[in-house]
């Protein structure tokens, strides 16, 4: 009888551990601000994106299990993936939202009125629909932008092939950040009096066909930043090194794929800046509808020697020095 009394004792003191623990866990996850961030896919450059807001969080002291629970959601390039994880994040009651990508950050916005949106890496948050005015968005929704310096890369072009006759210039007609460019891009080339051919796709489908069209008629290629094309890059870079053409992207992990050189907007330093926003609005220091939009202003000389070389160009020698001091070399 003693012998089962201190069982049964045993037992009861056991399972009033385990249920004081577990209600302290509980307890310290509800006590936690949340966090939801979604993006369209994997690939380098919205990856670096993450890694940069996930440092921003940091240096703002919001370290991920510690005092915040982020929750990250990949839709893996699905629309559909999109919409059902933003309507996940925003259901669990996030206290801030935090977008990659403008398809990311408008399936987020699309479910929330009061729920703060941070966008991350929005090329013309006013085409997108997202803000109506970039210093006083006036609602939920505040973020970054990430517009590439493209009369600084056209120059750059023109540095490398100063007897370039045709430039293609390739993008995705559904993807709006790439539209934005385009639209930019074509604007200044005329300026410039830089000869364009512009060729779009819908989806990563169309790549291969396109470009091996495109690449016959040009001298070189120009990516605006472009999602679709950014996560099959390879394929870029494949028909383009068949006819030993030349690619000019718009971000450095596409430099590093197989382009040749950029004035690239840094992704990490993109997300850095989202982190450091998103705390700020946890911290309730700002508001989304009084918190200008922010920019990485300055694009990073970013250089691909080994593809230069292998294409035979002549790398300008102030952007050589440029790119060793200040910015990127890939070799």
């Amino acid at each position: 009888m003693k012998r089962m009394l201190a069982v049964i004792s045993a037992l009861v003191i056991f399972l009033g551990i385990a249920f004081f623990n577990e209600s302290g866990e509980n307890s310290k996850s509800q006590s936690m601000a949340r966090v939801g961030v979604l993006t369209l896919m994997h690939h380098p450059a919205l990856d670096q994106i993450q890694e940069g807001f996930t440092k921003g969080m940091k240096e703002e002291g919001y370290v991920n299990g510690k005092n915040v629970l982020i929750d990250y959601q990949n839709a893996q390039g699905d629309q559909s993936n999109l919409k059902t994880m933003a309507a996940k994040l925003v259901d669990e009651k996030s206290d801030v939202l935090f977008g990659i990508t403008t398809p990311a950050s408008q399936s987020l916005a699309n479910l929330t009125k009061k729920i703060p949106v941070v966008m991350g890496a929005v090329t013309d948050p006013k085409s997108a629909g997202l803000v109506t005015n970039y210093e006083h968005p006036g609602s939920n929704i505040t973020g970054v932008s990430n517009m590439s310096p493209i009369k600084d890369q056209l120059k750059l072009i023109k540095e490398f092939m100063p007897d370039l006759k045709t430039l293609g210039v390739i993008y995705t007609s559904s993807d709006s950040s790439a539209t934005a460019e385009y639209k930019q891009i074509v604007k200044i080339a005329a300026e410039q009096k830089v000869p364009i051919k512009v060729y779009s796709i819908s989806n990563s489908n169309d790549l291969n066909q396109v470009s091996q069209e495109m690449l016959q008629k040009v001298d070189a290629v120009m990516v605006p930043q472009d999602n679709v094309i950014a996560g099959a890059m390879q394929t870029l870079v494949k028909n383009a090194d068949a006819v030993n053409k030349p690619i000019f992207p718009a971000v450095d992990t596409m430099v590093k794929q197989g382009g040749v050189a950029a004035y690239g907007i840094n992704q990490f330093k993109l997300g850095l800046l989202g982190g450091h926003l998103t705390a700020s609005i946890l911290k309730g220091k700002n508001k989304p509808a009084t918190t200008a939009i922010r920019y990485v202003k300055h694009g990073e000389a970013v250089l691909n020697l080994k593809q230069a070389q292998k294409l035979g160009l002549k790398v300008p020698t102030r952007f050589l020095q440029e790119a060793t001091k200040e910015g990127k070399v890939f070799k």
